[in-house]
This record gives structure tokens, C-alpha cells and sequence, in this order.
């Protein structure tokens, strides 16, 4: 079975809705082990209201501010800790990290050390901006350098030709899917790309 990381080169650019796209192309489990904010309406819930016949399996932390997960989790009085993460399941599995791979767990953990915790290969979403090469490459840079495996990356929103050429020539990663801007995303438009991964 395929089990991957999503992570992302920072916050909104687009992990969500790689995830749902890979969900649903590759018949896919979803796991959130951290969700700060929005916890009725958060990750989860477009994941269920995009692909129906997943399984979605609940985070591990379920927190109520929308801020990074060790402030989050300081204001709800809760400290996150690793060995509280346990992949839930043995099946073909997409886990959506929160924020990007520097994001702080809590006082002394990120990101990075939960990718090591759950050691699964990473799948990387960048989105072009002012910067975003910079972000990626950075990313992929200190995933190489912790020896975490990447399968991948997904190129997300406006097209930057000249950007994304140096970004897969610089990294040597194997591309994805590429996800273009659209006006509204829905179950349609998720399974109009389920059939486009390359994974």
C-alpha cells in the first residue's frame, strides 16, 4: 500500500487540495494528524465534501485556534507530543502535515521531526509567488539534507514556466501534478484531476 506526507513550502498553497487529489486518484485514506482551527469545518471537512468515499481518520490533535500548532496547542492547555502520532491505518494513506515543514509542534519539535516519527516518503506542494522558489527549494534542501525520502512534487496555481523548470531541474524530483488556478473547487474538480497524478 502507498502511504505519503503532504507537506508545503509554507501555509495556503494548496495542500489541501493536492491531498484531495491524490485521495481520490489513488483510492486513498486521509489523516490530519494536527488540525489547528476550523475543527468542524477544517481540512477534513473539504477532504469528505471532495472525495465522499474516503475514509477519513480523525486528527490526533483536534485544536481550536487557528494558529500554529504549539501556540494553538498552549491556548487550548494541551502539549503535543510524538509518540501520540500512530499512523491509523495499514491501507493506501495521504497525510496532510499543518503549515509548513518548520512549523513548531511545541517548545522543542517541528514538522521535520514528526515527518522522521511517521517515516513515510514526502510529496511536496509548492505555489508560485514572489519568493516561492526561494520557499521550495529551501524545503526540499533541508528534507535532503535529513535524509527523508520525496516522491515527489505538485506544482500548485499561476503558472511560472522559467520557475518551475529550475525547481525540477534543482530538486531532480519527479512532478506530480500539476494543479492549475481554478474558480471553485468541488468534487467535480478534484476527480477531474484523480486521474493525472504521477505517483
Amino acid at each position: 500500500m502507498k502511504q505519503f506526507i503532504v507537506a508545503g513550502i509554507g501555509t495556503e498553497i494548496g495542500k489541501t487540495v493536492a491531498s484531495a487529489i491524490l485521495t481520490a486518484g489513488l483510492k486513498a485514506d486521509y489523516w490530519k494528524p494536527v488540525q489547528s482551527g476550523d475543527i468542524a469545518t477544517g481540512d477534513a471537512y473539504w477532504i469528505r465534501n471532495w472525495v465522499p468515499s474516503a475514509t477519513v481518520h480523525p486528527s490526533t490533535y483536534a485544536l481550536t485556534q487557528p494558529l500554529s500548532p504549539h501556540s494553538a496547542a498552549e491556548i487550548d492547555g494541551i502539549t503535543i507530543t510524538l509518540e501520540s502520532f500512530k499512523i491509523p491505518t495499514d491501507q493506501t494513506l495521504i497525510v496532510e502535515l499543518a503549515g509548513g515543514i518548520m512549523v513548531p509542534l511545541n517548545d522543542q519539535q517541528t514538522n521535520l521531526d514528526l515527518i522522521k516519527h511517521l517515516n513515510l516518503p514526502i510529496i511536496l506542494v509548492s505555489k508560485n509567488y514572489l519568493g516561492s522558489i526561494n520557499h521550495t527549494i529551501l524545503s526540499f534542501e533541508i528534507l535532503k539534507q535529513h535524509g527523508i525520502p520525496m516522491a515527489g512534487i505538485v506544482l500548485n496555481g499561476p503558472e511560472n514556466p522559467s520557475g518551475e523548470k529550475f525547481i525540477l531541474n534543482h530538486t531532480g524530483l519527479p512532478l506530480i501534478l500539476r494543479v492549475h488556478s481554478e474558480s471553485e473547487i468541488n468534487e467535480a474538480v478534484i476527480a477531474s484531476y484523480a486521474d493525472k497524478i504521477n505517483v
